[in-house]
């Protein structure tokens, strides 16, 4: 690389870093015939280990006792943990007129994810960006998800590639933020929200993992990591909470054995589901007075 394009790059660089330069218009990928998907939530974090895609699974079953039409597109390609934990871990996906059909759980829940196209779950998907973030057009634009009322996307960790291919792509109403009860966690929490504000997607609220243990014995809670941290990181960045979980080793067993769907307790994050159907309805109205 000589001199001349190192600076054209330092340059890029800053004008990123100052708010100079602002992300790409979205180059959203149609939806096929074969579907009709209604809402899009992203479950994201700033960072990994925060239990992102339980938070994704526990939104998706609340979602579907309430009589919902919903469905998972797992976008974290190079760490899929949805098929397991949704009792999807042996089973593959196949294809029909060239479209992918999502695989469905027990409760009807639809899934697509890397892990139910790869020939082992243990096999590691070894892509660089742009392959990847061809795959998360594809599990969108190129699968049969039919009718659904709710397509939650887990995405990976981060702010990268896959972030900005979800965004870019996809029609994304709002998004769920996962942290946990640390001291770097405003820092994270806030490179998720900012990421969100430069893609002009909304921040639907916040949610704190991992916030306590419970005795078994007596009921009292245990905070490992410090006192929680939700009220005033969610103060600090204007957004909701949506309230907290805390670590339970029957629900981590239950995502391990593939039971989740049926072991999780009534009550888990109601305030973040009734969030997610109030944004529902919200834009059903924006976009019905659009159609008017």
């Amino acid at each position: 690389m000589d001199q001349s394009e190192k600076d054209r790059l330092r340059r890029e660089v800053d004008e990123t870093l100052h708010g100079q330069k602002q992300p790409q218009a979205p180059q959203q990928v149609e939806q096929n015939d074969c579907s009709n998907v209604h809402h899009v939530i992203g479950v994201v974090s700033g960072k990994g280990g925060v239990g992102k895609s339980m938070v994704c699974g526990i939104l998706a079953v609340n979602l579907a006792r309430r009589g919902a039409r919903v469905g998972i597109l797992d976008a974290d390609i190079t760490g899929p943990s949805v098929p397991r934990m949704m009792g999807l871990a042996h089973e593959r996906a196949h294809a029909v007129d060239e479209l992918l059909v999502p695989n469905q759980t027990a409760g009807g829940i639809k899934v697509m994810s890397a892990n139910l196209v790869l020939e082992h779950e243990s096999d590691p998907v070894l892509w660089r960006g742009p392959v990847v973030a061809g795959a998360i057009n594809q599990f969108w634009g190129q699968c049969a998800w039919g009718d659904l009322d709710y397509l939650l996307v887990d995405m990976p960790p981060g702010t990268g590639d896959v972030a900005l291919t979800v965004f870019q792509s996809m029609p994304v109403d709002g998004v769920v933020i996962v942290s946990s009860p640390q001291d770097l966690v405003q820092m994270v929490v806030g490179k998720a929200v900012n990421m969100a504000n430069l893609m002009k997607v909304p921040v639907l609220g916040l949610v704190e993992n991992m916030a306590y243990v419970e005795c078994p014995h007596c009921g009292e809670r245990i905070y490992p990591y410090g006192p929680s941290r939700l009220a005033e990181t969610a103060e600090a960045f204007d957004v909701e909470a949506l309230g907290q979980l805390g670590i339970d080793p029957a629900l981590a067993a239950a995502c391990d054995d593939g039971t989740f769907e049926r072991a999780l307790p009534e009550g888990l994050l109601e305030e973040a589901t009734d969030t997610v159907v109030r944004t529902a309805e919200f834009m059903d109205a924006v976009r019905g007075g659009q159609d008017a």
